[in-house]
């Protein structure tokens, strides 16, 4: 490399940022700071306050913002602020459940599928094209109705639902990491398969695994909320984002939306970020590939 070359390859615009941030741009870390916001919120929030989500008071009900109820209450008196903090965590640990369980599924049937590569290979994305046929809404929504209304069902009828985009994204990228000399060098050397996966290809793709599964994340997180809006998802009176959206459209028809603006409010925000993150994830990754 040039003197020159070198010159300019540090002048170039956002390139010195984008070392001292580790090649995440700053509208990635800003979607960094909001997700990191929402979950300290979500589960140390319940911790630093005293009021009972779930305590009715009729007689409070769609009473307005106050020094005790700053964002007011519902329409069972129950404080909308306190329901929000504590139906941060129900809305973020279903999705990162079915996140987790579709990333590990997925990855490990891909990374096998292109070792073996063959008939398994074959069964494999043959299995992928016939979950796909299914979109993972109505999935869940089958699941609810055969094993009842809740949380579980919809967790795991989304889980395999998801598994088919991270397996065929891990599938393409282990694939061109297995063509590369270095693998072939370590077969010679008597390596095994297995090991080769895990220590050298797994790695090398692990930045779009993640990438990936943030993005899962974001969409996890609306078809769980859409499934507790019509009342699939999670039961009264557990607090849930998506739930307080459909609790509150009949305080909007009297003319009280404060419920579920707040809660959509804050669906929007995460699921914002946690696509915004995604999506500078998977530039990084495409760089260094």
């Amino acid at each position: 490399m040039t003197a020159t070359t070198a010159t300019a390859g540090l002048n170039r615009p956002g390139t010195w940022l984008r070392r001292r941030t580790g090649g995440l741009a700053p509208s990635g870390w800003a979607a960094v700071a909001v997700l990191a916001i929402v979950v300290l919120i979500s589960f140390v929030g319940p911790y630093l306050i005293h009021t009972d989500p779930n305590a009715v008071d009729l007689s409070s009900a769609y009473y307005a913002p106050s020094a005790a109820h700053p964002f007011g209450q519902d329409a069972s008196g129950r404080d909308i602020l306190a329901r929000l903090i504590f139906g941060g965590r129900t809305a973020l640990i279903g999705p990162f459940l079915v996140v987790a369980a579709s990333t590990v599924v997925g990855t490990v049937l891909a990374l096998a599928a292109v070792w073996f590569g063959g008939w398994f290979d074959a069964v494999v994305v043959r299995v992928i094209d016939a979950i796909f046929a299914f979109p993972g809404l109505l999935l869940a929504i089958l699941a609810t109705a055969l094993f009842g209304a809740g949380l579980p069902a919809a967790i795991v009828a989304l889980s395999i639902s998801y598994i088919p985009y991270i397996a065929r994204v891990v599938r393409s990228a282990a694939l061109r990491e297995r063509s590369l000399p270095y693998v072939a060098a370590l077969r010679v050397q008597g390596v095994r398969g297995s090991m080769i996966s895990l220590r050298h290809i797994l790695p090398n793709v692990a930045s779009l695994i993640v990438a990936n599964a943030t993005l899962a994340f974001g969409f996890a997180l609306i078809d769980l909320a859409a499934l507790s809006f019509i009342g699939l998802g999670v039961q009264p009176p557990t607090a849930d984002w998506g739930a307080m959206v459909g609790q509150g459209m009949a305080g909007i028809l009297q003319q009280q939306p404060a419920e579920s603006i707040y809660a959509s409010v804050l669906i929007v925000i995460t699921v914002g970020a946690a696509n915004l993150l995604g999506d500078r994830l998977t530039e990084r990754s495409e760089a260094r590939a």
